[in-house]
């Protein structure tokens, strides 16, 4: 490493210590400086609290993505649970009649949700892609960046379909263990 004094021309100038003798080695630093620079003032910062205040804005950035993304599964549950129950609603004589004839409360559960299932996956199939390149150009304006990975959307999309089977899969298992005489006596 070569360094230069230069008193025309002055940046930044790294120091590496130990942190355990941090308010004797300033002293030393600006003993050196006030030597060699007495006409400027002496500043210092350390550079991983630099580097924590230039993330901080990611990380403000995180937390609040996280809360609304929370708040949009949430709402996104109601929605599913209000529109599985409009439909088992509108299937009561269908599960009460299948339900008569010898249908299972795990079909009953599988005929109920197949369809909601089946509209989670193609959201999956439209989302994935897309969220992929969003990533992946916000990722660019790092300089040292990851990669990303197949499992973290394998995993997203695990846990999608899990609350929407679990969220579907509620109605359809109260409308399922119903007793089918209720059903049919009111149509």
């Amino acid at each position: 490493m070569l360094i230069l004094c230069n008193p025309n021309q002055r940046n930044y100038y790294s120091v590496k210590f130990a942190a355990a003798q941090t308010g004797q080695t300033i002293e030393i630093i600006k003993k050196a400086w006030d030597r060699y620079f007495p006409q400027d003032p002496f500043n210092y910062f350390f550079l991983d609290e630099s580097f924590g205040r230039q993330y901080k804005a990611d990380t403000r950035f995180g937390a609040t993505f996280g809360l609304f993304a929370t708040l949009a599964i949430i709402i996104a549950c109601f929605g599913l649970l209000g529109l599985s129950a409009y439909n088992v609603l509108q299937r009561t004589r269908e599960i009460g009649i299948r339900k008569v004839l010898g249908a299972t409360e795990q079909s009953l559960v599988f005929l109920l949700s197949k369809e909601f299932l089946w509209l989670v996956l193609i959201s999956l199939i439209i989302a994935i892609p897309l969220s992929w390149y969003v990533m992946y150009s916000w990722l660019q304006d790092y300089a040292y960046r990851i990669s990303i990975e197949w499992w973290v959307f394998a995993l997203g999309g695990f846990l999608a379909l899990a609350i929407a089977l679990f969220t579907v899969g509620v109605q359809a298992a109260r409308a399922a263990i119903t007793n089918p005489i209720k059903s049919l006596r009111t149509e």
